[in-house]
Protein backbone atom coordinates (compact mmCIF):
# COMPACT_ATOMS: atom_id res chain seq x y z
CA UNK A 1 0.00 0.00 0.00
CA UNK A 2 2.73 2.60 0.87
CA UNK A 3 4.55 1.26 -1.96
CA UNK A 4 1.55 2.37 -4.49
CA UNK A 5 1.36 5.87 -2.65
CA UNK A 6 5.29 6.77 -2.81
CA UNK A 7 4.23 5.61 -6.90
CA UNK A 8 1.22 8.08 -6.81
CA UNK A 9 3.26 10.76 -5.34
CA UNK A 10 6.02 10.55 -7.95
CA UNK A 11 3.71 10.52 -10.48
CA UNK A 12 2.16 13.92 -9.65
CA UNK A 13 6.04 14.95 -9.63
CA UNK A 14 6.49 13.92 -13.25
CA UNK A 15 3.52 15.14 -14.53
CA UNK A 16 3.29 18.34 -12.99
CA UNK A 17 6.12 21.20 -12.79
CA UNK A 18 4.14 23.06 -10.63
CA UNK A 19 4.85 20.41 -7.91
CA UNK A 20 7.30 21.95 -5.54
CA UNK A 21 8.01 19.08 -2.30
CA UNK A 22 5.91 16.12 -0.69
CA UNK A 23 4.75 17.83 1.78
CA UNK A 24 2.59 20.22 -0.53
CA UNK A 25 2.01 17.72 -2.57
CA UNK A 26 0.34 15.05 0.13
CA UNK A 27 -1.97 18.05 1.63
CA UNK A 28 -2.61 19.94 -1.34
CA UNK A 29 -3.52 17.68 -4.16
CA UNK A 30 -7.00 17.42 -4.66
CA UNK A 31 -6.47 14.75 -7.29
CA UNK A 32 -4.37 12.12 -5.30
CA UNK A 33 -6.61 12.23 -2.41
CA UNK A 34 -9.55 11.35 -4.85
CA UNK A 35 -7.69 8.60 -6.16
CA UNK A 36 -6.87 7.68 -2.59
CA UNK A 37 -10.37 7.66 -1.64
CA UNK A 38 -11.60 5.77 -4.45
CA UNK A 39 -8.70 2.77 -3.82
CA UNK A 40 -10.67 2.66 -0.19
CA UNK A 41 -14.31 2.84 -1.93
CA UNK A 42 -13.53 0.31 -4.52
CA UNK A 43 -12.13 -1.87 -1.96
CA UNK A 44 -15.31 -1.78 0.14
CA UNK A 45 -16.92 -1.79 -3.05
CA UNK A 46 -15.52 -5.33 -4.30
CA UNK A 47 -16.96 -7.01 -1.08
CA UNK A 48 -20.70 -5.71 -1.91
CA UNK A 49 -21.09 -2.94 0.67
CA UNK A 50 -21.83 -0.66 -2.10
CA UNK A 51 -24.21 1.68 0.14
CA UNK A 52 -20.82 2.41 2.22
CA UNK A 53 -18.88 2.10 -0.77
CA UNK A 54 -21.10 5.51 -2.30
CA UNK A 55 -20.85 6.99 0.99
CA UNK A 56 -16.88 7.15 1.03
CA UNK A 57 -17.09 8.18 -2.94
CA UNK A 58 -19.58 11.06 -1.82
CA UNK A 59 -17.75 12.21 0.92
CA UNK A 60 -14.62 12.52 -1.49
CA UNK A 61 -16.71 13.77 -3.73
CA UNK A 62 -17.66 17.20 -1.60
CA UNK A 63 -14.01 17.41 -0.34
CA UNK A 64 -12.32 17.50 -3.85
CA UNK A 65 -14.85 18.11 -6.40
CA UNK A 66 -13.91 14.77 -8.58
CA UNK A 67 -16.63 12.07 -8.45
CA UNK A 68 -14.99 8.59 -9.15
CA UNK A 69 -17.56 5.70 -8.63
CA UNK A 70 -16.51 3.43 -6.64
CA UNK A 71 -16.94 0.23 -8.97
CA UNK A 72 -14.57 1.88 -11.13
CA UNK A 73 -11.29 0.73 -12.45
CA UNK A 74 -8.29 2.75 -12.31
CA UNK A 75 -4.68 1.06 -13.18
CA UNK A 76 -1.45 2.23 -11.89
CA UNK A 77 0.18 5.95 -12.09
CA UNK A 78 -2.92 7.59 -12.52
CA UNK A 79 -3.37 11.40 -12.61
CA UNK A 80 -6.01 13.63 -12.20
CA UNK A 81 -4.60 17.77 -12.46
CA UNK A 82 -6.35 20.07 -10.69
CA UNK A 83 -9.35 17.64 -10.77
CA UNK A 84 -12.87 20.10 -9.95
CA UNK A 85 -15.76 19.00 -12.34
CA UNK A 86 -14.03 15.06 -13.41
CA UNK A 87 -16.36 12.48 -13.47
CA UNK A 88 -15.69 8.74 -13.36
CA UNK A 89 -18.51 5.79 -14.22
CA UNK A 90 -18.96 3.01 -12.61
CA UNK A 91 -18.28 0.62 -15.68
CA UNK A 92 -15.32 2.54 -16.74
CA UNK A 93 -11.72 1.06 -16.82
CA UNK A 94 -8.19 3.09 -17.13
CA UNK A 95 -5.21 1.95 -18.15
CA UNK A 96 -1.82 2.86 -16.60
CA UNK A 97 -0.03 5.96 -16.83
CA UNK A 98 -3.16 7.77 -17.27
CA UNK A 99 -3.94 11.29 -17.34
CA UNK A 100 -7.30 13.65 -16.98
CA UNK A 101 -7.63 17.32 -16.74
CA UNK A 102 -10.31 19.35 -15.24
CA UNK A 103 -14.21 18.66 -16.33
CA UNK A 104 -13.24 15.49 -17.68
CA UNK A 105 -16.84 13.26 -18.07
CA UNK A 106 -16.41 9.48 -18.44
CA UNK A 107 -19.96 8.56 -18.61
CA UNK A 108 -22.56 6.66 -20.54
CA UNK A 109 -24.86 7.66 -22.16
CA UNK A 110 -28.24 6.04 -21.44
CA UNK A 111 -29.68 3.86 -18.82
CA UNK A 112 -28.97 0.63 -20.48
CA UNK A 113 -27.10 -2.00 -17.89
CA UNK A 114 -23.91 -3.49 -18.18
CA UNK A 115 -21.03 -1.83 -19.37
CA UNK A 116 -21.57 1.12 -20.40
CA UNK A 117 -18.70 3.62 -20.02
CA UNK A 118 -15.50 3.74 -22.12
CA UNK A 119 -12.53 1.87 -21.23
CA UNK A 120 -9.13 4.05 -21.56
CA UNK A 121 -6.45 2.78 -22.65
CA UNK A 122 -2.52 2.94 -20.87
CA UNK A 123 -0.59 6.60 -21.70
CA UNK A 124 -3.64 8.16 -22.69
CA UNK A 125 -4.17 12.43 -22.20
CA UNK A 126 -7.79 13.71 -21.65
CA UNK A 127 -7.63 17.28 -22.15
CA UNK A 128 -9.86 20.04 -19.65
CA UNK A 129 -13.46 19.63 -20.57
CA UNK A 130 -13.87 16.71 -22.89
CA UNK A 131 -16.21 14.58 -22.74
CA UNK A 132 -15.84 10.24 -23.65
CA UNK A 133 -19.23 8.89 -23.05
CA UNK A 134 -19.99 5.26 -24.25
CA UNK A 135 -19.03 1.25 -24.04
CA UNK A 136 -16.04 1.94 -26.47
CA UNK A 137 -12.24 2.04 -25.90
CA UNK A 138 -9.95 4.58 -26.37
CA UNK A 139 -6.69 3.17 -27.36
CA UNK A 140 -3.16 3.09 -26.25
CA UNK A 141 -1.13 6.22 -26.43
CA UNK A 142 -3.97 8.48 -28.02
CA UNK A 143 -4.90 11.96 -26.83
CA UNK A 144 -8.35 13.71 -26.10
CA UNK A 145 -8.47 17.37 -27.20
CA UNK A 146 -9.54 20.34 -24.67
CA UNK A 147 -13.82 20.43 -24.56
CA UNK A 148 -13.93 17.48 -27.10
CA UNK A 149 -16.35 14.95 -27.46
CA UNK A 150 -15.96 11.49 -28.18
CA UNK A 151 -19.00 8.91 -28.70
CA UNK A 152 -16.91 6.74 -30.65
CA UNK A 153 -13.77 3.79 -30.87
CA UNK A 154 -10.51 5.61 -30.58
CA UNK A 155 -7.77 3.48 -32.51
CA UNK A 156 -4.46 4.12 -30.44
CA UNK A 157 -2.00 6.59 -31.17
CA UNK A 158 -4.81 8.67 -32.48
CA UNK A 159 -5.48 12.63 -31.66
CA UNK A 160 -8.88 13.48 -31.28
CA UNK A 161 -10.50 16.87 -31.47
CA UNK A 162 -14.00 18.87 -31.89
CA UNK A 163 -17.90 18.28 -31.57
CA UNK A 164 -18.37 15.61 -32.25
CA UNK A 165 -14.83 14.39 -31.83
CA UNK A 166 -12.61 13.69 -34.76
CA UNK A 167 -9.28 12.10 -35.80
CA UNK A 168 -6.74 14.76 -36.74
CA UNK A 169 -3.87 12.40 -36.37
CA UNK A 170 -3.42 8.97 -35.82
CA UNK A 171 0.49 6.69 -35.60
CA UNK A 172 1.69 10.52 -36.49
CA UNK A 173 0.45 11.03 -39.46
CA UNK A 174 -1.87 14.15 -39.96
CA UNK A 175 -5.18 13.84 -41.32
CA UNK A 176 -6.50 16.06 -42.78
CA UNK A 177 -5.81 20.30 -41.48
CA UNK A 178 -6.19 21.09 -37.75
CA UNK A 179 -6.98 24.79 -37.30
CA UNK A 180 -7.42 25.60 -33.66
CA UNK A 181 -9.25 28.74 -34.12
CA UNK A 182 -11.94 26.94 -36.56
CA UNK A 183 -13.35 24.26 -34.68
CA UNK A 184 -16.74 23.20 -35.38
CA UNK A 185 -19.60 24.80 -33.21
CA UNK A 186 -22.92 22.57 -34.00
CA UNK A 187 -24.99 25.76 -33.00
CA UNK A 188 -23.26 27.88 -35.59
CA UNK A 189 -23.09 25.66 -37.93
CA UNK A 190 -27.33 24.99 -37.43
CA UNK A 191 -27.98 28.83 -38.14
CA UNK A 192 -26.25 28.83 -41.10
CA UNK A 193 -28.09 25.74 -42.37
CA UNK A 194 -31.10 27.34 -41.44
CA UNK A 195 -30.29 30.49 -43.31
CA UNK A 196 -28.93 29.05 -46.18
CA UNK A 197 -32.50 26.96 -46.40
CA UNK A 198 -34.32 30.70 -46.14
CA UNK A 199 -32.35 32.00 -48.62
CA UNK A 200 -32.78 29.44 -51.26
CA UNK A 201 -36.64 29.46 -50.50
CA UNK A 202 -36.65 33.11 -51.02
CA UNK A 203 -35.19 32.23 -54.06
CA UNK A 204 -37.69 29.97 -55.45
CA UNK A 205 -40.24 32.29 -54.29
CA UNK A 206 -39.14 35.64 -56.17
CA UNK A 207 -38.71 33.00 -59.64
CA UNK A 208 -42.47 32.03 -59.08
CA UNK A 209 -43.66 35.04 -58.50
CA UNK A 210 -41.42 36.48 -61.65
CA UNK A 211 -43.18 33.68 -63.70
CA UNK A 212 -46.43 34.39 -62.28
CA UNK A 213 -46.10 38.21 -63.59
CA UNK A 214 -45.21 37.62 -66.64
CA UNK A 215 -47.92 35.33 -67.53
CA UNK A 216 -50.54 38.04 -66.18
CA UNK A 217 -48.68 40.46 -68.55
CA UNK A 218 -48.80 38.54 -71.55
CA UNK A 219 -52.49 37.32 -71.07
CA UNK A 220 -53.52 41.08 -70.60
Amino acid sequence: MFGRMKEDIATIFENDPAARGWFEVVFTYSGLHALWAHRVAHWVYKRKWYTLARVISQASRFMTGIEIHPGAVIGRRFFIDHGMGVVIGETCEIGDDVLLYHGVTLGGTGKEKGKRHPTIGNNVVISAGAKVTGSFTVGDNSRIGTNAVVLSEVPANSTVVGIPGRIVKRDGVRIGRLEHDKLPDPVIEMFKNTQEQMDELKRKLEMLEHKNGGHQSHDA
